[in-house]
């Protein structure tokens, strides 16, 4: 492409030469003024449609959710969301509604291999391209930047990533999250048979691993369960406490108040080995030989060790190798797939639900909200529902996925026909290829963790049209989604809509008059706060107890909630 140098003055070249200069010389850069516009970025608001008809309600013996006059009388209640459009607009929309409270995100970007797995504008990235890397960094810089505003403060994101973009990804990691803020770089071993097509065989992709704060997120993760063979060292048995083995009763360094000596029952005296110390103080070693924790081995001769027992092992740190056997295989996510749609063509490239289990392991509670806005086939939502189904857990998920609509696939929706469909065969049971029933996992129905999902789709909205355009019911999704962590559907035909507050009452207000003022007053009435939206707020205000109430404009809440700074 051509520069437009020649139109500079000489004082304009030298201005854009000591701004050159005063740039840091070490960093990612990507040619961003050479490359063709993200069309993803742009000044447009962003809206959500909810549709009703690709919806899983949790109340799995409702009606069909399209009936009107059901949704109307009783309402379905979503806590989980799959969002279809571009993960730019679905991202730009959460950070109005979810900004600082996601604890963990975990996103499979395309790998940008140049084998048409890489679309950027609505095209194709081959290898051949000569910007392909640019064209990559910008499509996930964008992305990226966005998404860490979704993060709570001790929130962190996982990455899946291969050879051909993890060094410039890290890089570019490091420049939206900052490079203090790596947490690690996972191997997870991908293939359990060789691969011998390649010089050297592909076995293998990574996990990259940032948090918001490194510190927070280290109290906060939980550990890992040991693995059979991590069991099967506990071969020791006690009467009374059950298994256990024996561990080395030195550490690396020297500590002063752990360097006494130890005399074994048998007499024999016993100094740290050279280099190392004991790994306990002496009151502490006392008190755990007294207890009978202390093993000199089986003719007491050896060197002590301390007795652990299975039973107090909480779990191991996980650690950044994730071998097969432990997480799965390529081959077992793709047997998943054939197991849910009876073929393995309905996705090409899963992930097995181990691997996301262990992620969630990890870095979530059971109250969590997880994110992931490159869904694919809907597995990271698989492993929620798994893991809340085996501790009980409340986990809640937003995926987001496109269409995916080419010249070659014009039918092709991925968002509806591959995850939202497998999501909903998780949800509620479904008949495996071997012609067996496999039971939904859509939660205890007596407790609060039946769940479902709202199918929503992203509607882009002109800027300076928002005020005409956009509509009612996409006002409420948006109030509800930055209030609480549900969602109901619209209520058509009424003038106001509510909902539930943890400490009051949320009423969006399509109309103003005696009627709606005298339902505010009684909302008022009761006990907590009430946040009203109107598009008339100044004459609400002039009636309503402003110790009680809080009025705000619709849409100019949304619009300076949404923001403008999308191109940062």
């Amino acid at each position: 492409m051509a520069d437009n140098y020649d139109d500079y003055t000489k004082d304009q070249l030298l201005r854009l030469l000591r701004e050159r200069d005063r740039k840091p010389k070490f960093g990612l850069v990507w040619e961003r003024d050479e490359i063709e516009h993200d069309k993803a970025v742009n000044d447009d608001f962003v809206a959500l449609d909810f549709i009703p008809e690709l919806s899983c309600p949790s109340d799995l013996s409702a009606q069909n959710p399209s009936d009107q006059e059901q949704r109307n009388s009783s309402p379905p209640t979503f806590r989980n969301l799959i969002i279809e459009g571009d993960n730019f607009d679905a991202l730009r929309f959460l950070r109005m509604t979810h900004a600082g409270k996601v604890k963990c995100i975990y996103i499979d970007p395309p790998y940008n291999t140049g084998n048409r797995d890489f679309i950027y504008n609505d095209r194709f990235i081959d290898k051949d391209d000569v910007y392909k890397h640019s064209k990559w960094l910008e499509f996930m810089y964008r992305r990226l930047v966005v998404a860490k505003e979704l993060l709570a403060e001790d929130g962190v994101i996982f990455v899946s990533i291969d050879d051909n973009e993890v060094f410039n990804l890290g890089a570019l990691m490091n420049r939206v999250l900052g490079e203090d803020n790596h947490v690690a770089t996972c191997v997870w071993q991908k293939r359990y048979s060789r691969e011998n097509r390649g010089a050297i065989g592909d076995a293998h992709e990574y996990l990259l691993i940032f948090a918001i704060n490194p510190v927070l997120f280290k109290v906060r993760r939980n550990k890992i369960s040991l693995t059979e063979k991590q069991i099967s060292v506990y071969k020791n048995i006690d009467p009374v406490h059950g298994r256990w083995r024996d561990i080395p009763m030195s550490a690396q360094g020297f500590r002063l108040n752990q360097m006494y000596e130890i005399v074994a029952p048998n007499g024999k005296r016993h100094t740290p080995p050279e280099g190392r110390c004991w790994s306990t103080v002496e009151p502490q070693y006392l008190k755990l030989f007294d207890q009978g924790r202390i093993y000199f081995g089986k003719d007491g001769n050896g060197t002590p060790r301390i007795i652990r027992y299975l039973s107090e092992v909480e779990g191991v740190v996980p650690w950044t190798w994730w071998p097969h056997e432990e997480v799965g295989h390529t081959d077992e996510a793709r047997k998943e797939i054939q197991d849910i749609f009876g073929t393995q063509t309905a996705f090409d490239t899963p992930k097995p639900v181990r691997l996301i289990e262990r992620i969630l392991r990890i870095a979530t509670k059971p109250n969590d909200l997880v994110v992931d806005f490159f869904a694919g086939s809907g597995t990271t939502a698989h492993a929620v529902m798994k893991l809340n189904a085996e501790d009980g857990g409340n986990r809640r998920f937003i995926l987001v996925s496109n269409t995916e609509v080419t010249d070659a696939e014009p039918g092709k929706n991925l968002c509806r026909d591959v995850c939202a469909e497998r999501v909903r065969r998780v949800m509620r049971g479904y008949t495996n290829k071997k012609g067996e029933a496999i039971e939904g996992l859509s939660g205890d129905p007596s407790t609060t963790l039946r769940t479902g999902f709202a199918y929503l789709r992203t509607r882009r909205i002109p800027a300076e049209a928002v005020l005409s355009r956009i509509e009612h019911e996409q006002v409420w999704i948006a109030l509800q989604l930055i209030h609480t962590e549900t969602l109901q559907p619209y209520a058509t035909g009424s003038e106001m809509q509510t909902a539930e507050l943890p400490d009051g009452k949320l009423a969006y207000c399509t109309k103003v008059n005696e009627e709606i003022l005298g339902q505010l007053l009684d909302l008022a009435g009761g006990n907590g706060i009430v946040v009203v939206y109107s598009w008339q707020p100044g004459w609400l205000r002039q009636y309503l107890p402003n110790e009680s109430i809080t009025v705000e404009q619709i849409p100019a809440f949304l619009i300076n909630r949404f923001g403008g700074d999308y191109a940062a």
